[in-house]
This record gives C-alpha cells, sequence and structure tokens, in this order.
C-alpha cells in the first residue's frame, strides 16, 4: 500500500542506515530502490527537497545529493534542473545515466529518431582524398605533429572566422578560439566565463548538453518562458528582476528542440535587455548554419558581451570534432585557459583538415547537400504528418509534434520503444518549475539512405498519435 512519500521516505531512510550495508549515501540509495519496487515510492512523483531529508535524518546534504545521484544513475529517478527529483514512470527506467547521448546506446535492431546528426554524404570520400594529400605535405606535418598554440594555429582562427561569419557579421580571426567540437566549445564557455554557483537563463526547453555541463561545473540554471519565436524577451526580464543571473544560454536560429528562430526584433530586445542586465550571451549556432537565409547573429547586436559557438558537426561532419567560439577581445584569454584545462589545444589533425574544407570550398558543398538531403526526406514523410499539430523549420532536421491529449509524451515514446522505435520527449530538454509541454521530437536523419525505413519510422510515430484521439 502506498503513502504520502515524504513520510514514506523518511521511514524508509531511516531504516536503511541502520540496517543497510556500505557507505551511507548508498545505503540510502538501496533502500530507495527497494521502495520503490515494493511501490512504497510511487512512479512519477516527486522526492522531498535535499535539506528537508538531511534535517530528519541527521546526515548532510552531500550525502543525500550522492545518493539521488546514485539513484539517477542507475535509472531509478530523473532529476529536472530547477525542479527537482522524480521517480521514473515504469517502462522507462534505463540502465544508467547517460544524459544526453551522441550515439544509441540501444541494439541496432531499433530504428533511432531520437537523435539530429548530419546525414551520411560525401564526408568520407572527401576525408580520404584529404589524409592522402596531407600524408604527402611535410610541412603540414610537422605543424599537427606538436603542440600548437591553445587558441589555435592562426591559419585554423581564421578558417573558423570565415565558417562563422555571415552577411554583414565579419568575425576577426583573432576573435576566434578553437575547440573540439560544439560541445567542448560550450563546456569551455561556461567554464572559463562562469563559477559555479553563478545563475544561467535558459529557454524553458533547452539543448540537453547545457543541462549536462551545468550540472558538471554547479551552475544554476533557469528556464525562461518561449513562443514561436523561442525566448520571450518579457520572460528573460521577469527573470532577471527576481534572480542574480550572470549569462544567457539560447539558441535564436532552429532552436532545439522547437525549431523556432528569432526574428531581427526579438534579437534586438534580447540584446538590449542583456545589456541593461549586463548579462553575458552564449550563443549556439549549431543547426543554423543549415538556414543560409537566417537573420544576423546575437552577437552581431550585442559583440561586446557575446561568445558564440559554431561548429561543423550537424552539417559537415560530427567525427572531425572541429568548432570554433567567437568572443569579444578581452574574453579570448579566459577561453583559452579554459581549452588548455581541458585538452590542452584542439586537435590540430581534425582543424587541418576542417580548414583545408573551408578553404576549398568542400565544407560549404558538403552543407549544401546536407540541406538538400533533409529537405529531401521532410518532404518525403510531410505527409504523413496531416491533421497532427507539429513545428518545425524547411532546414530543421526534426519535427516537434504535440502528443493529442489525454496522453502524454512519455507514453507515446514508451509504445514505439516496444516496437523497436526510438524518440525524444520534452522531458529530455525541460528546464524550471514549468510543466513539461507534451511534445515529441523526431529526427529525419538516421535512416542510413534507407527511405523505406524512414517511412516505416514515420508511420509507427504517427499510427501511435492517431490511435489515441
Amino acid at each position: 500500500m502506498t503513502v504520502k512519500t515524504s513520510i514514506a521516505m523518511v521511514s524508509i531512510l531511516r531504516d536503511g542506515l541502520v540496517n543497510g550495508l556500505g557507505v551511507k549515501y548508498k545505503r540510502l540509495a538501496e533502500a530507495v530502490g527497494k521502495g520503490i519496487a515494493e511501490g512504497l515510492i510511487e512512479p512519477g512523483c516527486k522526492l522531498p527537497p535535499h535539506r528537508l531529508l538531511a534535517d530528519s535524518l541527521q546526515v548532510t546534504i552531500g550525502t543525500i545529493s550522492r545518493a539521488y545521484g546514485e539513484l539517477e544513475r542507475v535509472g531509478l529517478v530523473v532529476a529536472r534542473v530547477g525542479d527537482g527529483t522524480y521517480v521514473r514512470q515504469r517502462g522507462m527506467e534505463r540502465p544508467r545515466d547517460r544524459g544526453f547521448r551522441n550515439v544509441s546506446d540501444e541494439p541496432q535492431a531499433f530504428f533511432d529518431m531520437s537523435r539530429n546528426q548530419p546525414i551520411p554524404g560525401q564526408e568520407a570520400l572527401f576525408l580520404s582524398q584529404s589524409l592522402q594529400a596531407l600524408s604527402l605535405d611535410p610541412e603540414a606535418l610537422q605543424h599537427i605533429s606538436g603542440y600548437t598554440a591553445d587558441v589555435g594555429l592562426q591559419r585554423y582562427r581564421a578558417a573558423g572566422a570565415k565558417w562563422l561569419s555571415h552577411q554583414e557579421f565579419v568575425p576577426s580571426a583573432e576573435q576566434i578560439v578553437c575547440v573540439n567540437g560544439g560541445q567542448h566549445g560550450l563546456l569551455c564557455a561556461l567554464m572559463g566565463l562562469l563559477k559555479a554557483g553563478d545563475t544561467l537563463v535558459t529557454e524553458h526547453l533547452t539543448y540537453p548538453g547545457l543541462i549536462s555541463v551545468a550540472r558538471q561545473l554547479g551552475i544554476k540554471l533557469i528556464g525562461a518562458g518561449m513562443d514561436d519565436e523561442g525566448l520571450m524577451p518579457d520572460a528573460l526580464e521577469e527573470v532577471c528582476r527576481n534572480h542574480r543571473v550572470s549569462a544567457l544560454y539560447c539558441t535564436p536560429t532552429i532552436q532545439n528542440p522547437t525549431a523556432a528562430v528569432m526574428s531581427v526584433a526579438r534579437r534586438e530586445a534580447i540584446a538590449e535587455l542583456c545589456r541593461q542586465h549586463n548579462l553575458l550571451i552564449f550563443e549556439d549556432e549549431a543547426h543554423a548554419v543549415l538556414a543560409q537565409q537566417r537573420p544576423l547573429p546575437l552577437s552581431y547586436f550585442a559583440p561586446e558581451r557575446s561568445v558564440l559557438i559554431g561548429s561543423l558537426s550537424k552539417a559537415v561532419s560530427a567525427g572531425l570534432r572541429v568548432g570554433y567560439l567567437h568572443a569579444p577581445q578581452p574574453l579570448i584569454g579566459r577561453l583559452s585557459a579554459a581549452v588548455r584545462g581541458t585538452c590542452w589545444m584542439a586537435s590540430p589533425l581534425s582543424l587541418e583538415v576542417a580548414s583545408l574544407w573551408i578553404e576549398n570550398g568542400i565544407a560549404k558543398q558538403l552543407l549544401g547537400q546536407q540541406i538538400v538531403e533533409i529537405g529531401r526526406r521532410k518532404a518525403l514523410i510531410s505527409g504523413l504528418l496531416e491533421g497532427l499539430a507539429y513545428k518545425t523549420h524547411p532546414h530543421s532536421p526534426h519535427f516537434w509534434i504535440e502528443v493529442p491529449e489525454p496522453w502524454r509524451a512519455s507514453q507515446i515514446a514508451a509504445e514505439l520503444k516496444e516496437n523497436n522505435y526510438l524518440i525524444s520527449t520534452a522531458e529530455a530538454f525541460a528546464v524550471g518549475h514549468g510543466a513539461v509541454p507534451q511534445f515529441v521530437r523526431a529526427s529525419v536523419c538516421n535512416s542510413a539512405g534507407d527511405d523505406r525505413l524512414l517511412l516505416k519510422g514515420f508511420e509507427a510515430l504517427v499510427g501511435a498519435l492517431t490511435e489515441t484521439v
């Protein structure tokens, strides 16, 4: 028989401390796990705050935090930044805490529509050709065989400036720091410019990689309201009035997961608010390069306080792990120190290949092919979605699809997984106390060139959604 969680937890944990084995946090985690298995702690319920349990059990908050962390690691609970820790719904448990995923951990029998990744094209052929040519260039080999400057060689920085340039936004090579992909760039930006305990505001639904890095660095996240253009200025203003905020992270173009694009007026308003409240801006352009007619970046409207994070991962090659930070000159030293502290320098071999491709037009060619193939695949399956409420952008590799009431996104995901299909739910992107919208994200990227597999995957998704209507 179930009882109220707070009462049950104290009783269960006291018993675990007295009768369990091992260090305290593991005794506590095992006791909670047993309570979940026996039905004393209900699936979906919110666990008590750390301090309440620490005071009740006469242990440190750190012990409770480690116990909750262990429960999350083994997949029994999920921690939502700024909102608390919840027991997972049955059927949705994870074997371990994997956070956001760059590749699927599921068996190959699963068709994975949950991830955005570049669609394979000619990059393997170009890589073979480039590496063969590089092997015959002693001077280039000399450059990449030893240590380089932490910000990257001047040529690599110039290539990064060229890749990030867009219309009137023309970066200087001196303002570029080379990194090992966009995720590494995000890590270095937060490490170099914020500290543990700082507060970062972001969209209510945001990139899971940010959530993971913020948790590891002890940076607090606050989710702000969104509309069809993304982050709302009024919501940002409200957060800044009520909290001591250090920075903003947002994705103005092809927002992940909603695919929203901010208008120029919205970008100008956001930039002005950040000036008024003295916020740093971390701007993610991972998917933005797919939209060649996009507005100018926030970094154009607030150049004195913006760090632009770009990479080749979504448009050219994920495996090269090449990314670039563009920042005001006074911040370059702190960003380069973060690069030194994490990997000493970005890989010269990857940067050499990437620079060559940017210089000779191969990167632009692969980007163009990516845009065409995304459009072709979306046209192929968009008719299947007729009658459903969804959001996307012509160059977004995914659809953001609403789940009809009264059903929940987690139920749709569980049903599809039983039939060997994977999708993402809004929960993975959620920050803060607001209600999580009942949406799923489905990508067109991962069919390995087999249109039949792509069609079957989306047919299964549409079938699961329409059966509930």
